[in-house]
């Protein structure tokens, strides 16, 4: 008999609605039954994905026994972080202050009908093992602890709160203050704390953190550090090529780790969210498009700096797996592919030297075994391999005896006949939702790579995923909130208020897009979300931006958060992008609102700049304006000018190329066009340069820098 949670449109929630247990859905029924039966409330959050969540899925919620217990003792919430990432903020920061460790999913949480946590921790196994208690008589104790312990389950409560309200940002400080202090000492950290062998920052396990990875590339444009065609990253063995000290050369030789290792999907492209070990090995093989938008942003950056042929078949490869796998009929990104397939953590993806053989003639096997480290020991559990680059092709021809050429047709022959074969297995499970804050990431990530490799067909995955977020997740409204963006969408059914990711995540998005292929309404889009940001998420009082608009369920905590996760910072996507849209418009209230919100946080990033790099990226914009490239012209020589300023890496450069026809323009961007020529207007702050009418003069300006 399903239970309520057949109802839900979560694929999570969904893959819980056979349990035995009395599951509910966040919200007023479930909260009213705590209140009503005064009981706690057992609060169990996850995500289609998880690996893990499967596992104490199958342990504890699918037997009947445990269940009774959970039934008897608690009122049941069952939550999807994706669909309710403030929820799961709230809770996982709770987590963290009580046990003093990093939390997770599936996250388990006990709460007072009034919805202050007093326990919790993360997986817990239904026997005791792994130094954690059995998940049954868990159940009991904090059963009895509830019962009995009142008093301290208040005092733990309002520690709790206060907790919350010491992380609020404290600021704000005076925009005069404001130096580039902050982004120096971050790079200084972040150089500590950089793997000189294998790439990324930090030990076990590692994340891709593309946020980080986009603050490193910058250093470039600040620097004016230059790297030649090869990269740094072509020994595979060593890491000898990166300079420690050099954020630039730790960014592309990071990319080219991860590139090699097995985070990348060898065979069908895109990223797993992170690896296991300090290697980039062996992943946690679900993917998630938020990782592969701003992937996609990246390696096509690396490629617009190095010209690394291997960054290029990245951005082909995602791109391709984005489209074919991960785009809905209807044009909506899909939220993830699941790590498991018939119950076994990445079965889909693995492989034996026997099947591979089997599939493959003998020429092609010598190159494809070596090349993916077949020939080593087996890598994964169970006896088997998952595939890596191991060793590079012109290492493998000089052993051959044969021309690199050939090897790598062999190799490409032989990657074709293993896709093929993996095509024919079991699939993971693929989450169907439709999530904004993702959607935008990914739409983000397609508009960067079609502007830096000129491929219309991934423009136009861009664009219809926009436009069906545009006309299913944005509705238009009377009165003090005009239109409001909605979270996510499954199934036709579109629902949940927006947070403030939603919104600052298709701001950039926008901005990103109108680059690649200006469109005024796109434009007109940017500012009515702008116009929402500031009316429901904006505190006039402190600065910054809440996580919730103001008129969202009211919950026991309400963060401004300020610190990048697995996703950058709402906050610091936000201030990029209002600065932008008010360097594009001149709308002083959205380059306001921006300063203030790094007023607010600037003494957080003075003293502790780790975790804050889209915050510094802003800041460091707030310090030195982008230049702003407005070019108007017939649509032919327009095209060959975004081409080729397309492929170049100018991140601190804003360029719009405003075809005939485009109305309601901003007074910045209407321009007096030239009859048969292309003119640039370059602009930065309040200064700009007379109009420029050869291609070659304005690159010379971009270059050099040199304005007013």
């Amino acid at each position: 008999m399903p239970n309520r949670l057949a109802q839900e449109t979560s694929p999570y929630l969904q893959q819980h609605a056979g349990n035995p247990v009395d599951w509910y859905a966040w919200g007023e029924e479930a909260l009213q039954a705590a209140r009503a039966q005064d009981k706690p409330i057992l609060l169990s959050i996850g995500y289609s994905a998880c690996h893990w969540c499967h596992v104490m899925a199958h342990e504890s919620f699918e037997d009947a026994e445990v269940a009774a217990v959970m039934n008897r003792n608690f009122i049941n919430i069952k939550v999807d972080r994706e669909e309710r990432p403030d929820l799961d903020q709230i809770y996982q920061l709770a987590h963290q202050m009580m046990s003093q460790r990093s939390g997770g999913w599936p996250l388990t949480m006990f709460l007072t009908p009034a919805q202050e946590p007093f326990f919790g921790g993360t997986y817990f196994p239904k026997t005791p093992r792994y130094g954690l208690p059995g998940f049954p008589d868990l159940l009991l104790r904090v059963a009895q602890f509830y019962r009995s312990d009142r008093a301290q389950i208040a005092r733990q409560g309002e520690a709790i709160r206060s907790g919350f309200e010491r992380m609020q940002p404290a600021g704000p400080a005076h925009h005069s203050g404001f130096s580039r202090d902050p982004i120096d000492l971050a790079r200084q950290n972040l150089a500590a704390s950089f793997d000189a062998r294998y790439g990324g920052f930090g030990a076990a396990p590692k994340f891709p953190h593309p946020t980080d990875l986009e603050f490193c590339l910058r250093h470039r444009a600040a620097s004016g550090t230059q790297i030649g065609a090869s990269g740094v990253h072509e020994d595979a063995g060593a890491g000898q090529g990166a300079q420690e000290n050099d954020p630039l050369k730790m960014a592309i030789y990071t990319l080219g780790r991860m590139a090699a290792g097995g985070i990348y999907d060898q065979l069908g492209g895109g990223f797993c969210r992170y690896s296991v070990d300090a290697y980039w090995l062996i992943p946690h093989f679900e993917k998630m498009l938020y990782d592969n938008g701003p992937l996609l942003e990246r390696y096509s950056d690396a490629w617009a700096l190095t010209r690394d042929p291997r960054f290029a078949e990245v951005v082909e490869e995602t791109a391709a797996w984005t489209m074919r796998e991960m785009q809905s009929s209807a044009g909506g990104y899909y939220s993830s592919l699941d790590a498991d397939s018939e119950h076994e953590e990445g079965k889909f993806y693995v492989w034996t030297p026997e099947e591979v053989r089997a599939l493959l003639s003998d020429d092609e096997y010598a190159v494809c075994a070596p090349f993916y480290g077949l020939t080593d020991a087996a890598n994964f559990e169970g006896g088997h391999w998952h595939l890596h680059v191991a060793r590079g092709l012109d290492e493998i021809a000089r052993t051959l005896e044969k021309p690199a050429r050939e090897c790598g047709a062999l190799l490409a022959r032989a990657r074709a006949k293993l896709f093929a074969a993996r095509e024919r297995r079991v699939r993971p499970g693929r989450d169907e939702k439709i999530l904004t804050s993702w959607n935008a990431l990914m739409i983000a990530g397609m508009a960067r790579a079609a502007r830096v490799f000129g491929r219309p067909e991934w423009l136009a995955s861009a664009r219809a995923a926009l436009e069906f977020i545009r006309g299913t997740l944005w509705r238009e409204k009377e009165g003090p909130a005009r239109a409001r963006l909605l979270a996510t969408c499954k199934d036709g059914r579109a629902q949940l208020n927006a947070y403030l990711d939603d919104y600052a995540f298709l701001l950039a998005a926008l901005i990103e897009l109108m680059q690649t292929d200006f469109q005024s309404r796109d434009l007109e889009f940017a500012e009515d979300l702008a116009e929402a940001l500031l009316e429901q998420f904006y505190d006039p009082g402190l600065g910054g931006f809440f996580f919730t608009s103001h008129d969202h369920e009211q919950l026991i905590h309400r963060p401004k958060p300020g610190h990048d996760s697995a996703t950058p910072s709402g906050n610091g996507v936000a201030v990029l992008a209002l600065q932008r849209l008010g360097h594009i418009t001149g709308e002083s209230r959205y380059l306001d609102a921006a300063e203030r919100t790094l007023q607010l946080f600037y003494p957080a990033l003075a003293q502790h700049p780790n975790g804050y790099t889209s915050l510094l990226t802003a800041l460091g914009e707030m310090i030195e304006p982008p230049r702003v490239v407005v070019l108007r012209g017939p649509l032919a020589q327009l095209r060959q000018w975004r081409q080729v300023l397309g492929a170049r890496y100018l991140p601190a450069t804003l360029i719009l190329a405003l075809p005939e026809g485009n109305a309601n323009l901003s007074p910045l961007l209407v321009k007096p066009a030239v009859p048969g020529a292309v003119n640039a207007w370059v602009c930065q702050g309040v200064t700009c340069l007379p109009p420029v009418d050869k291609l070659e003069m304005l690159l010379e300006v971009l270059k050099t820098g040199e304005i007013g």
